[in-house]
This record gives structure tokens, sequence and C-alpha cells, in this order.
């Protein structure tokens, strides 16, 4: 069975025409094909300049698309204490903080019960780290309990947090960033009280920064694809790598993940890298994704979703194919493990899992300051502190959710260009980096989809 140009699976029983193919009479053997290293680099596309949007510069060099203050909780037991101490700065009382788009609270379900400096460890505090030196994050303070291993100070020290002070857009590199500790405050409520205070401290000195105009090579891309369906890898996600394309024309840089979503299409990636050392990294990954989970008696081919079966996909060599669609055409030019910070201009790939919300967690923590989402099913994703862009595969699907879809693919099937579609996500994507509010972030979408995957036993 061959589709875009490649094998997607093996009949499993005779096939007669007109008859339904799917994964009843179809399936996909994966192989230990030897990869092409580094052999079909494209060229770098032309240099695109003029390109803007209007951000907030950091003192990093790196720009905002958005304004938040951050609450991180360093574990699960201080989760209840951040919530409640972002819940307080609701509209009213941020009133008179025009710039500040939010207060926000990162908790989540680790922290503790995991080896100190182990592979869990390493990957919980690379996330914390990537929120609180976010370019979307103004300020921030660090919530812990004070006992568990996912210490603060070794946060802290690992990742060099400090203060941020928004006067004149500078790091105050003098001061280590505000942490609150119940044990040591002596309860939940004088923790929250305490981190009411910080927040208020915070407050003018954020809302100090003001959008100006930066060039669209500050743009870093999330590129996520969830609820897909057959036309996932016909319209949204090609058009999106349209856009990819232009954006890396532009100098920007554009993250392509779920690397259990890559598997079966791999070989097209590792052709495109810019060395065989780019390549190689690559092909680790997957074979550590092969290992990983075999450990659970588990086959990357169950990774197509029951609901995308629904819509017409079969197995995870055609998923994967539609889905690295996402990352356009230009020379792979490197990988990274799991929110790692991204430095390197193009495309990249970042080691995620498939499940949006962990795998939209880890880019955001390497510097993604804008997502876009593809679905064909119909997702209802959203994510602080980058907005997300939804990008609807087929036309039925945006007009019933049209309250969560910000642009409409499916017109690639009623005749419109995919070129055409490509060049309307980027200038989307300009104007929400500018401050244009996406559908997930005008029905309050984005609070509960910080989730670090976070990898080994819980002891």
């Amino acid at each position: 069975m061959i589709k875009y140009g490649e094998v997607i699976g093996t009949a499993t029983e005779d096939i007669g025409p007109g008859q339904w193919v799917h994964v009843h009479n179809m399936q996909f053997m994966p192989t230990e094909n030897q990869c092409a290293l580094a052999t079909d680099v494209p060229p770098a596309p032309q240099c695109v300049d003029g390109r803007t949007f209007r951000g907030y510069r950091r003192a990093s060099g790196r720009v905002g698309t958005r304004n938040y203050i951050g609450v991180i909780s360093s574990v699960n037991c201080s989760a209840s204490v951040s919530r409640a101490i972002a819940r307080y700065f609701d509209p009213d009382r941020l009133r008179e903080f025009p710039n500040v788009d939010g207060v926000i609270s990162c908790v989540h379900q680790g922290g503790c019960g995991m080896q100190f400096g182990g592979i869990g460890h390493e990957m919980l505090n690379r996330v914390l780290a990537g929120f609180a030196q976010s370019p979307n994050i103004g300020g921030y303070l660090l919530v812990g309990l004070g006992c568990e291993q996912a210490d603060i100070s070794y946060l802290i020290d690992q990742h060099r947090l400090v203060s941020i002070s928004t006067h004149g857009g500078l790091r105050n590199t003098e001061h280590r960033p505000p942490v609150l500790t119940i044990q040591e405050l002596g309860g939940t409520r004088k923790t929250v009280e305490a981190g009411i205070q910080k927040v208020a401290e915070l407050l003018p000195r954020v809302n100090a920064f003001q959008r100006e105009t930066c060039p669209a090579s500050q743009i870093v891309l999330a590129t996520e694809c969830g609820g897909s369906d057959a036309a996932s890898g016909i319209t949204a996600n090609p058009a999106l790598g349209m856009a990819a394309d232009h954006l890396v024309a532009c100098g920007g840089t554009v993250i392509l993940g779920e690397t259990p979503e890559i598997f079966g299409a791999e070989h097209l990636l590792t052709r495109r890298a810019i060395s065989e050392d780019v390549a190689r990294k690559l092909i680790e990954r997957i074979q550590w994704w092969r290992g990983y989970t075999g450990i659970f008696g588990v086959t990357m081919n169950n990774n197509p979703s029951v609901g995308n079966k629904e819509g017409g996909l079969t197995t995870i060599a055609e998923k994967s194919l539609g889905a690295i669609a996402k990352g356009g055409s230009t020379a792979l030019v490197d990988v990274y493990q799991y929110a790692e910070p991204v430095t390197a201009k193009g495309l990249v790939v970042m080691d995620t899992p498939g499940y949006d919300p962990p795998s939209v967690t880890g880019m955001i923590a390497g510097g993604a300051n804008v997502v876009v989402f593809t679905t064909g099913r119909g997702s209802c994703f959203g994510s602080k502190p980058a907005p997300t862009i939804k990008v609807a595969s087929n036309t039925r699907m945006y007009g019933r959710m049209r309250e969560d879809m910000d642009l409409n693919a499916g017109v690639v099937l009623e005749g419109e260009s995919i070129a055409t579609v490509g060049q309307t996500i980027l200038d989307e994507i300009l104007a929400v980096a500018s401050g244009k509010k996406t559908c997930s972030e005008r029905v309050g979408q984005g609070d509960d989809e910080f989730v670090p995957w976070i990898v080994g036993p819980v002891l």
C-alpha cells in the first residue's frame, strides 16, 4: 500500500477493486531500514527580509508574543497554593495593568518520588526552568513545599535562574528569583498571602514592558497535530509546512515534535539533515522510543488513536508521513532532547511524545513563543504562555467547531492552493504574535495544559 509515494503497509488478504482498505486488511511491519544520512540536503531558502511583528523584547535577546507572570510549582504538593495565588489576580485586579496578559500557575503531578538528579528529575527541571525563562513570561516566582526531591535551590543553581527586573528590560543578575516554601512560611494560607504580595510587586514592573516592532526571525514556532484525520496530511499539515518554510526563510525557527509520529517517516528527515551527526541524533531518538515502548509491551504502531482511525488514518506510517509535512521542506538543522533550550535557527526536531499537552509543554519550555496546532477531528487545545492557533483540515469540522478553529485549511479540498493557505497561516502567526487573540484565548483555554513529560519509575 503506497501513499505520499511511500509504503504505508502491506495487504494481509486479497483486496478487490473499490474495496475499503484499512487496518482490517492491511498492516505496517516496521523494519530496521538503514536511513540515508544527509544525502539530500536542500539548499537554504532565499532569505526574506521585512516581515515583522509587535513583540516584547527581553534582556535575553529573545522576544515574547505574550507578557504573563508565572507562578511555578516545584512539586504537586504546592499545586493548590500556586493555583490560589494565580486565581486571585482576576481580570478586575489586572485592569490597571493592561500590558500584563495574566497570572498563570504552572502546576503538575510530579516533583517527588523520583531519583534525585535522575532522568525524570532533569526533564522536569528543564521544563520548569524553560517556563521561568520563556520569552512570554515577564516575571515569575517559584513555590515549593520544602522537602521535595525537586529541590528549588538545585533548580536555580543548575539553570542559573535569576529574578527578572523589567526596568529597561534588563535582568537583575544579582538576585535569585522569589521563592516561597510552604513549610518555612507556616502553611497554606500564609504562603498564599505571601505569593499574592510577591505577584503584586511584580505587576507594575512586568506592565512596564511595551510591544515594539521586531523581525519575524524572532518567532520560534511549535508545530503540533492532534485529532488528525485522513485530510490532515493533505491540507492542514502541508499548508503549515509552507508557512514553516516561509518562516525559516525569514530567519525564524520551526520545531517539529511528536517523535512517535515521526516513526515510519524518519528516513525522509535524515536525508534532509545538514550533517550525519544530526541525522544520527534523530535515529537514536527513534531507537530509544522503540526500546522504551517495548518495556511496556507496546508497539509504536499503536499510536494512531481510535479517533484517528475513525477519521480515515490507518497505520503509523501513514500518520507519520502526513505529520512530518508540518515541518515543510527545508534542511533539518538539529535535534533536541525534551524541553532542551532551542538555539538553532531553521527547522529542528524536539523529542516529545505524540500526546498533545506534554508535547507542546516541552516545545514551549524549549523557547517556542507561538504554537500552530492542526486538527481534523477537532481539538479544543490551548496553551499558556504561548498562544495556540488551531487549523482545521476540513470545512465540515471547521463549521461545526467554529468557536475553536482559527483557520480552515479544508478549502484546499475545494480548489484553493496549499501555497495560499500556507501564506494565510504565516500572516496569522505574525498577527497573533503581535497580540491578536486566538480562539483558545477567547474561550479561556490554556490553564490546564501544562503537562511535563517525565519518564522513569515513581518511587
